[in-house]
């Protein structure tokens, strides 16, 4: 069942305000779910080919051979388990698939409504000056 035009608008304005607050939190929500499998196989590859490499040179009493196998391995294993770079558009994706940048900062006094956390502190004294505390 599709959102309704309100709650759409409300889920943008939500993931606007995360983002703004929180970026690096957002970002971690956007990440993708893993990498891929071409990529770990490269990587398996690569210290799998270095590790030959190093037997190899240890076999030959080539310590620079050796040395090479080890810095082969080494560096693919390091690009296997480091994060993949982003690429790709930077922003939001619609619903209707378009892309948007971030909201640009807006320029003089700002109109938007307090965040949910002052609402909620609001409704909280409210509350408790009705009661009389």
């Amino acid at each position: 069942m599709p959102l309704s035009e309100y709650e759409q608008r409300v889920l943008e304005q939500m993931e606007q305000q995360l983002t703004s607050d929180d970026p690096k939190l957002a970002n971690t929500f956007q990440g993708r779910g893993g990498t891929s499998i071409r990529r770990w196989l490269l990587c398996g590859s690569g210290a799998l080919l270095g590790l030959a490499v190093l037997v190899v040179g240890a076999a030959t009493s080539q310590a620079w051979l050796g040395v090479l196998g080890f810095i082969g391995m080494f560096i693919s294993v390091v690009l296997a388990f480091s994060p993949p770079r982003r690429r790709g558009p930077a922003g939001v994706v619609g619903a209707d698939g378009s892309v948007r940048g971030r909201p640009s900062p807006q320029r003089g006094p700002k109109r938007s409504s307090p965040g949910l956390l002052a609402r909620m502190e609001e409704r909280w004294d409210k509350r408790r000056d009705e009661r009389g505390q």
